[in-house]
């Protein structure tokens, strides 16, 4: 299990642990954390479970493919150097310890 760390865009911290196999997304969701609605569940063909990943984090991270880029513009507020698609993110076991904040807001 991988120890997450979600935060709302308010502050308030939600700490779950996620299987590895899981996306980042389904860990959310599977864990009633609000702020990432990922509805095109997982598909990646919206951005509305976009977060800004913890910059302690964003070099060891998978990089950034052609959809995912491309979906990021649609995303409330990117971040070229944190934003990132939860429906992207593999949990493995090297993710124990992750951290991403969620936007104001998903569109």
């Amino acid at each position: 299990m991988a120890k997450i760390t979600y935060i709302e865009h308010g502050g308030t911290e939600h700490v779950v642990d996620v299987a590895p196999g899981l996306t980042v997304m389904e860990g959310a969701r599977d864990n009633g954390i609000p702020g990432i609605e990922a509805d095109c569940g997982g598909a990646c063909a919206c951005s509305t479970c976009h977060v800004y990943v913890h910059p302690d984090w964003t070099g060891k991270l998978p990089p950034v493919e052609d959809m995912e880029e491309d979906m990021l513009d649609f995303a409330f507020q990117p971040d070229p150097e944190r934003s990132r698609l939860t429906c992207q993110l593999k949990v493995t076991d090297e993710l124990d310890g992750l951290v991403v904040q969620m936007p104001e807001k998903q569109i």
